[in-house]
């Protein structure tokens, strides 16, 4: 499954982007608000998830950025199962963080969100992660009350996360729902959950 948005390309990862993806998570700020992303984080880490195969309904995608020198991995994002539901993350490297790139990925997910039949989301961010939930608000998504303890395997303990969730059913038509990500301000920073 590929995206292409306005400036970014999403596409899955393969096996020959583990050296790019070790080089871009090698950020402790950007690897520490990731729940499920070791620290440090080492080249068997890469080739693992380059070479991971994604499961039905659940794509991951590598967030790159084309340019004259080629496309450059500039993030991830993609869905997984928590419990009975669905979770979006997004991470954007530091370096990338605060052009608005968080927020174009985030609306080209959801997008496919929608078509391949997702209707609840949720995101969890860690509470020290304030631009994560800033851009997770531009998608649309509500804080839902709910703040819990999360593991983070990088900071090697739980850390409180805040629970931020979107229904993308009948969203369209409301405002603030995705009909109004879609359209909304270019602005953006970065989103790892």
């Amino acid at each position: 499954m590929f995206i292409r948005s306005e400036r970014l390309f999403l596409r899955p990862a393969w096996p020959e982007d583990a050296e790019d993806l070790h080089a871009a998570l090698q950020d402790r700020q950007v690897v520490r608000n990731l729940a499920r992303v070791p620290w440090p984080f080492e080249m068997e880490h890469a080739r693992a998830c380059a070479g991971r195969p994604a499961e039905r309904g659940l794509p991951q995608f590598l967030i790159t950025l084309p340019g004259a020198g080629g496309a450059r991995l500039i993030g991830g994002a993609g869905f997984t199962h928590e419990g009975a539901g669905v979770e979006v993350g997004l991470w954007i490297a530091r370096g990338h963080a605060g052009q608005g790139f968080g927020t174009e990925a985030g609306r080209a997910i959801l997008r496919i969100a929608a078509a391949i039949g997702h209707r609840d989301l949720r995101a969890v961010p860690f509470i020290d992660s304030p631009a994560s939930g800033r851009v997770l608000e531009k998608l649309g998504f509500r804080r839902t009350g709910r703040i819990f303890e999360r593991y983070s395997q990088s900071r090697k303990m739980a850390f409180p996360a805040r629970e931020y969730a979107i229904e993308l059913a009948g969203a369209a038509q409301g405002p603030g729902g995705l009909g109004a990500a879609l359209t909304a301000d270019r602005d953006g920073g970065l989103c790892a959950a």
